[in-house]
């Protein structure tokens, strides 16, 4: 995502809130309730940097009066994760969100379910990248912890990356302590090698209270994207609660970190 607010003490790791299935929740019905600008006001009172929201081509959770409302209405940085398509990015320059996230996308996925390959379409991505960042928007890329996809970022012109976290939380949800290890150390490669790369390196998906906390604590990342979880739990605590407890368990993992941001405000 992007630098949020002024939440920027060194060492701070920010929370970016993807608020895409309280949408999900609301279409079930195909009425206004839950309302995901209301949900995205609620994140910021709790303590988010910024929001995050996929419009995805085929409008299953996140709709364009959305992101319209979200631009327009909430406090902190909007952060729009988006296919290279060029409708999307028709979109994007039309709303020009603090930052686009450009992702994956396939009709018949569930959720997005790997990284970007930013170095196979390098071609088709460039001029996505350059219309995006001459129009002032920061662009993201969500690639796997690979360094030939972190090069082909830095190739590309894209000022940030984010490592998707998939595989380490399938690991460690399954319980395979090895290659939970083995995903979490990819994870740690990836984020000194696009650090030394000149790169903002960011990450997420899929984690939890349970997986956040080896994340966290690697010191390179900048900023955590989360969402599903965030919203599931919030059934059980309320949304503003299950953000909190999340930025208690970044803080934790990092607490040089909270340290210097509450010394900061």
């Amino acid at each position: 995502m992007s630098n949020a607010g002024g939440k920027s003490a060194p060492g701070y790791l920010r929370l970016g809130v993807n608020i895409d299935h309280v949408a999900t929740i609301r279409n079930a019905r195909g009425n206004d309730h839950p309302d995901p600008t209301r949900a995205a006001k609620l994140a910021e009172e709790a303590g988010a940097d910024g929001i995050t929201a996929h419009l995805r081509e085929d409008r299953r959770h996140i709709r364009d009066a959305d992101i319209a409302r979200l631009k327009d209405e909430i406090g902190l940085p909007l952060n729009l994760e988006m296919a290279a398509t060029p409708e999307m990015l028709a979109i994007a320059l039309r709303h020009k969100p603090h930052a686009c996230c450009i992702v994956p996308e396939r009709r018949e996925e569930v959720t997005t379910e790997g990284g970007l390959d930013a170095a196979g379409l390098h071609n088709h991505l460039k001029p996505i990248v350059d219309r995006l960042g001459d129009a002032g928007i920061r662009v993201s890329l969500f690639i796997n912890a690979e360094k030939r996809q972190l090069e082909a970022a830095r190739s590309l012109g894209a000022p940030v990356v984010e490592l998707h976290t998939g595989a380490y939380c399938d690991a460690a949800m399954e319980r395979q302590s090895a290659k939970r290890d083995a995903e979490l150390a990819r994870l740690a490669a990836a984020a000194r090698e696009g650090t030394a790369l000149g790169l903002e390196v960011h990450a997420g998906h899929g984690l939890t209270f349970d997986t956040v906390g080896p994340v966290a604590a690697l010191p390179e990342l900048a900023e955590l994207n989360i969402g599903h979880f965030l919203v599931g739990e919030a059934i059980f605590v309320s949304l503003g609660e299950s953000i909190r407890l999340m930025r208690a368990a970044m803080d934790a993992a990092r607490p040089a970190s909270d340290a210097s941001h509450k010394a900061s405000r």
